[in-house]
C-alpha cells in the first residue's frame, strides 16, 4: 500500500482520478524541488560566484580591464623608449626633430611639405 497526502492506494488501485491526483502532486513535488538546483547552477553570483565560475558581465568586465591595463603598459613601454631614443641624440637633432614633429602635428597625417613662400625663399640644407 502506497500513502500519499491522504490518499491510500493499493498496488491493485484502477481509479483513474485518484492516479491522475498521485501523478499530478509527484510531479508537483518534483518541480518544487528541482527547480530552485536547476536555477542556481546557471546563476553564478548564487554565493559571491562561486557556484558556477563567472558570470558573462563578469568576464567581460575582467577582459575590458586586462585591455586597458595592456594598453596602459604598451604607452608606459612607448614612452620609456621614446626619452631613451631622445637622451642618445645630441642637442641640436633633439631641436631639429622637435620642430619636424611640431610641422607633421601642425599639418596633419600624409605628406609635410613647407608653403610655396618658405620653399622658395627659406634656406637651403
Amino acid at each position: 500500500m502506497i500513502v500519499v497526502g491522504r490518499v491510500k492506494l493499493t498496488a491493485f488501485s484502477n481509479d483513474l482520478c485518484t492516479m491522475r491526483k498521485l501523478f499530478f502532486r509527484i510531479l508537483v513535488m518534483f518541480a518544487i524541488t528541482a527547480a530552485p538546483g536547476v536555477m542556481k547552477a546557471q546563476d553564478a553570483g548564487g554565493n559571491g560566484g562561486q557556484s558556477a565560475g563567472m558570470t558573462k558581465r563578469q568576464q567581460e568586465r575582467s577582459q575590458a580591464k586586462k585591455a586597458r591595463k595592456e594598453k596602459k603598459d604598451v604607452a608606459r613601454e612607448e614612452k620609456r623608449l621614446h626619452k631613451l631614443h631622445m637622451k642618445h641624440q645630441d642637442k641640436a637633432t633633439r631641436k631639429r626633430m622637435k620642430q619636424n614633429q611640431r610641422r607633421a602635428d601642425k599639418h596633419g597625417q600624409g605628406t609635410h611639405r613647407d608653403p610655396f613662400l618658405k620653399r622658395v625663399f627659406g634656406h637651403k640644407h
